[in-house]
């Protein structure tokens, strides 16, 4: 297959923590070095896309700030078109306003209680943290029971830290979605969008680009569906256990390649 184009997620791929992991500043220089465009593909929302291009960089991985594509950015793009000069209510960790431009922000921070404010127009979920408080969530609750869309940047239940793992907004979202009998619209990663996105900035076919991801299901095999070739990495959140299971069933899509590390991701292409 003529390689188009490279896809990476970054998060559990390229670093953890913003540590990098050993081989991907070699990988990304060796991609460069035989003219391969590469983009960035990612469910982070604590950071905008120059400063997480800043602190890959600081790692030894030179990428520029337009080749990031951030969950932020994508929502952005889907509530200019769907609420057009909407009062949105983000419940983020992470000043990531700029992001976000033409959007009428108000950030839960703003609002300590007991009284809830004004119900807005939308309110739009990005990563958990701290701002995830049971009085922030009680009001998203409240208002997505009475109708008010919700709008998720992505779904992602868990994500890897160097000390473990941290619960993530989709664990949030499955409960208040199973109570609330309302469904909740996930914008980032495993959504087609960002993948597509991505080939466009490219200017290549989604056929001829490669998606490198540590998760089964929100990375690799949502690639494949779009038609990318979907590369999994033991890495990050990977877990064998998980890809056992899924290859048990021989009706489920496998992941195209399975290797250990973005750093024999060269050997994987032939260069």
């Amino acid at each position: 297959m003529a390689i188009g184009g490279v896809l990476f997620d970054i998060d559990g791929v390229l670093v953890t923590s913003w540590q990098p992991i050993p081989g991907a500043a070699d990988t990304l220089r060796t991609l460069a070095e035989n003219q391969v465009a590469c983009a960035y593909l990612t469910n982070t929302t604590t950071r905008t896309r120059v400063q997480i291009a800043e602190l890959l960089t600081e790692a030894g991985m030179a990428v520029r700030a337009d080749e990031v594509i951030t969950a932020a950015v994508l929502t952005a793009d889907y509530v200019r078109d769907r609420y057009p000069d909407a009062r949105c209510f983000l419940v983020n960790s992470g000043q990531i306003g700029e992001d976000m431009p033409g959007l009428d922000l108000v950030y839960s921070t703003e609002f300590t209680g007991p009284r809830a404010p004004e119900a807005p127009d939308v309110v739009l979920l990005g990563g958990a943290g701290p701002e995830y408080t049971h009085l922030t969530l009680s009001w998203v609750y409240d208002w997505m029971a009475q109708g008010v869309p919700v709008v998720a940047m992505h779904r992602s239940t868990a994500w890897t830290t160097t000390d473990g793992l941290r619960v993530d907004t989709g664990m949030y979202l499955i409960g208040m979605e199973e109570t609330s009998g309302r469904k909740a619209t996930a914008v980032g990663k495993p959504a087609p969008e960002g993948f597509l996105s991505a080939a466009s900035r490219l200017g290549v076919d989604p056929d001829e680009m490669y998606m490198i991801g540590d998760d089964l299901n929100n990375d690799v095999l949502a690639a494949q569906v779009v038609g990318m070739t979907g590369v999994l990495v033991r890495t990050g959140k990977f877990r064998q256990d998980t890809l056992d299971r899924w290859a048990a069933d021989e009706f489920a899509m496998q992941p195209n390649h399975v290797i250990d590390s973005v750093a024999d991701l060269p050997a994987l292409l032939g260069l």
